[in-house]
């Protein structure tokens, strides 16, 4: 069963969802963009035990809380973590911020234009320990490169299938097939991508809801639609590659949908900050991405 509270949080709540979900391959980049360089750690553990500090300070930060974040997406090993000596959904949870985890486990190889999920032979497993943490979702990504039809069918059929594997769960599913926003067709893919998850959402049976994680489109106002569908708790974008100042603006663009940002949320953050220093950045970030989820632009 959904958590109803944690549901209504997210469905009403004023704000936007940080993503803490970088995992194994982008791990050294975020690392560096963080100021810790390549080297500085000696073993695989060493460099996770280093990017879960990174996320405990986010986590623990008095202006992380749920006033502004709703939400958090985290990667699996954070998910397992503690902060303060207490389970991190736990701790989220404690803050007003609901929690999420990353289920894909990488992108296959380009075909038709796109990159499929690898499997995820485990996923059972997985969402049962997500649950019983407190976990409220899940989120799964895929990518589109091209405006090719058959494979944009072919991701939102997977994204879909999987999402009812989340919600035989009990938990919520972020669906996010990614559009490339440097695809020279972009805005092609992205009205054929709103094809396909219009038809898939109402084909859905039942009472069951999804989220949508989406990238930020090239016409502004493309996914109303989906923002007002019935079946869609809440659409969330992602920030793509866009520098914060570009992505807020192109978010403010976009009436009810709120942030779902990694890069453009942590990006001004150092390891060599004083807690002072570090707090009054993350807090800077943290009002201009909701400024942007909650103050919209004509």
């Amino acid at each position: 069963m959904i958590d109803q509270d944690m549901a209504k949080t997210i469905a009403d709540g004023n704000g936007f969802i940080a993503a803490l979900d970088q995992s194994g391959g982008s791990t050294p980049k975020a690392l560096k963009g963080y100021g810790i360089e390549e080297g500085a750690w000696s073993s695989e553990e060493d460099m996770f035990g280093l990017i879960h500090a990174m996320r405990t300070r986010i986590i623990t930060s008095p202006v992380f809380t749920g006033d502004k974040v709703i939400g958090a997406i985290l990667f699996e090993r954070t998910m397992d973590g503690q902060a303060d000596g207490k389970p991190v959904p736990q701790v989220l949870s404690e803050r007003g911020v609901v929690p999420f985890i990353k289920i894909d486990k990488g992108l296959e190889d380009e075909a038709n234009g796109v990159q499929m999920m690898k499997p995820m032979p485990e996923l059972d497993a997985l969402l049962s320990r997500a649950k019983g943490l407190g976990v409220f979702g899940t989120k799964e990504r895929s990518v589109i490169n091209l405006a090719n039809r058959e494979g944009i069918a072919a991701i939102v059929r997977q994204q879909f299938e999987i999402g009812k594997q989340v919600l035989a769960a009990g938990l919520m599913p972020i669906l996010e097939p990614e559009v490339n926003i440097k695809s020279t067709e972009r805005a092609e893919a992205d009205q054929i991508l709103l094809e396909e998850l219009t038809k898939a959402l109402d084909a859905m049976t039942g009472d069951d809801k999804v989220m949508l994680k989406l990238s930020l489109p090239a016409k502004a106002g493309l996914f109303d639609s989906l923002v007002a569908h019935p079946r869609v708790l809440r659409v969330v974008a992602l920030s793509g590659g866009f520098a914060r100042p570009e992505a807020c603006v192109e978010l403010a663009k976009n009436k009810g949908i709120i942030a779902s940002f990694s890069r453009a949320l942590l990006s001004d953050l150092r390891h060599q900050m004083s807690d002072a220093e570090f707090n009054a950045s993350l807090g800077g970030a943290i009002d201009e991405i909701y400024a942007a989820s909650t103050s919209k632009t004509a």
